[in-house]
């Protein structure tokens, strides 16, 4: 079939090409950017200066790849690169940014689908088979582990890791580490277990699924040990299999670990405080006529003031 590229494209003399590339209209490839064989580029498409694309992607309507870092003073000459690998699904919008360091490059791996308006910022590092749904945003420096699924409008702060297999609800916001294999709820944004289902899909056997309980309970601190303790206790006790890299993942850790969702009071437990403070309010005046009562309002909220039981339910006080 050959390297097609339509007439109402600019692809730049020292851009490179490899076989069988089909460019679509309206799109542009700059300078001393790369695209690998069988790679399909839909109308629209932008491949920044100095971008590497890998073979058999397919990159679809409005995305941009290699773009300026944004932040604020940093020169073009200042910034590295971008490099994608193979396979990779692009839908449309989607963005990824440049590193902003020289000699750095913002990594994709091969075999990913990232769909609409996702956004990858600035060295960031995705490995390979992961899947970000629309609206989904990397800050800069974050890294995503393998295979790992990152639901639609989720957000995560710079530097956060998300560990492989991990599976991040919608709407989540991550400020925190998410450690492998396990589920965070978009809700709270807080972790809610194993990704049991996921574990199961990629072939996990039963005795991997046992290990990792046993690693969830004790960083969960199931047992009252403190931060230090739990760490050394992972690193003593699985030194080898899925225990091995939950604890090499762990033990990294800078920025800290997403706690666990059931650390947070029972919606029983809110009620009853709830209750206990309504008891001490001022004595309620009732008007014979209208039969008139104070509405109290119950919510139950995460750390970050998100409404768990939404909406709020309402309650008399007589």
């Amino acid at each position: 079939m050959g390297t097609q590229i339509h007439r109402l494209s600019l692809v730049d003399p020292t851009a490179k090409l490899g076989q069988d590339v089909q460019i679509g209209p309206f799109c542009v490839v700059e300078e001393g950017a790369s695209i690998g064989d069988g790679t399909i580029l839909e109308a629209r498409v932008t491949i920044k200066k100095g971008t590497v694309v890998g073979k058999n992607n397919h990159i679809f309507e409005g995305a941009t790849l290699g773009g300026l870092p944004q932040c604020v003073g940093l020169a073009e000459e200042e910034c590295g690169g971008t490099i994608i690998g193979d396979g990779n699904i692009i839908r449309e919008n989607v963005t990824i940014h440049r590193s902003m360091r020289t000699q750095d490059s913002t990594i994709v791996g091969d075999d990913c689908m990232l769909m609409a308006n996702v956004h990858i910022a600035h060295d960031c590092r995705v490995a390979d088979e992961v899947i970000m749904a629309n609206n989904a945003m990397l800050a800069g420096h974050v890294s995503v582990g393998r295979r790992a699924f990152v639901s639609g409008a989720a957000g995560a702060h710079q530097y956060v890791r998300i560990g492989a297999y991990a599976m991040v609800g919608g709407q989540a916001h991550l400020v925190r580490d998410v450690p492998p294999f396990v589920t965070v709820d978009g809700l709270s944004s807080q972790v809610v277990g194993l990704n049991l289902v996921g574990l199961r899909r990629a072939g996990f056997t039963s005795a991997d699924i046992k290990t990792l309980k046993g690693v969830y309970r004790i960083l969960y601190n199931k047992t009252g040990l403190n931060w230090r303790e739990i760490v050394e206790k992972i690193e003593k006790e699985y030194t080898e299999g899925v225990g091995l890299e939950m604890a090499r993942f762990i033990s990294a850790t800078t920025r800290g670990i997403t706690t666990e969702r059931s650390s947070l009071p029972t919606v029983a437990a809110a009620r009853q405080v709830a209750a206990e403070k309504a008891s001490t309010a001022t004595e309620v005046k009732a008007d014979a006529k209208n039969d008139d009562v104070e509405l109290i309002q119950l919510r139950v909220v995460d750390e970050n003031g998100a409404s768990l039981i939404p909406p709020p339910s309402k309650r008399r006080v007589c």
